[in-house]
């Protein structure tokens, strides 16, 4: 293996490509500036949160008899919520946000979004479709598909239901995967 260096501070240009020197293809981009990272990766964190952070929220909230201090919801369609959904959850498709969200939400409380998993961009469509409309939302990364990859209970048409943890998605022997 080759091991290539390059500055990395954007103010300073790069050193050119050489055979002598070449640039992998990580750093053929440099990588944006901290202060440009920081802003990024905090507006993440303002816009996405995590199906373990949803679950702990949710289990705490129940486990004390208060409120998690957000709602969410599921974007899928009735079909899609029959085969398993987010115990708590709102069914509100998005196809159906604009005229139905004002009914079932409290714009004072934030939301949080989810459909199928990260293959599939319904929540993401929700989630603008509830910000047109004045919401705060947040977009639970994962989806559905996550939520039961990590071994959380869910409800089904037919009940609860709950599968093992898968060990790619979720630590076996701990409930915090230290993130």
């Amino acid at each position: 293996m080759t091991t290539t260096t390059q500055q990395v501070n954007p103010a300073i240009p790069a050193a050119p490509a050489t055979a002598a020197n070449p640039v992998n293809a990580v750093l053929r981009t440099p990588p944006a500036s901290p202060a440009a990272a920081a802003a990024y990766f905090s507006a993440s964190l303002a816009f996405h949160a995590d199906v373990s952070d949803v679950a702990s929220a949710l289990a705490d909230a129940r486990a004390t008899g208060g409120d998690p201090g957000f709602v969410v919801i599921d974007s899928r369609s009735t079909a899609s919520w029959d085969q398993g959904h987010v115990p708590g959850a709102v069914h509100l498709p998005t196809a159906l946000v604009p005229e139905q969200a004002e009914q079932l939400l409290d714009k004072s409380v934030p939301v949080v979004t989810y459909c199928w998993g990260p293959g599939c961009n319904g929540a993401t469509r929700a989630a603008l479709a509830l910000a047109e409309l004045g919401f705060q939302v947040k977009e639970m990364l994962g989806g559905f598909e996550y939520w039961v990859r990590e071994g959380f209970a869910y409800e089904t048409w037919e009940g609860p239901a709950r599968k093992e943890a898968d060990p790619l998605t979720a630590p076996v022997d701990d409930e915090d995967c230290g993130c």
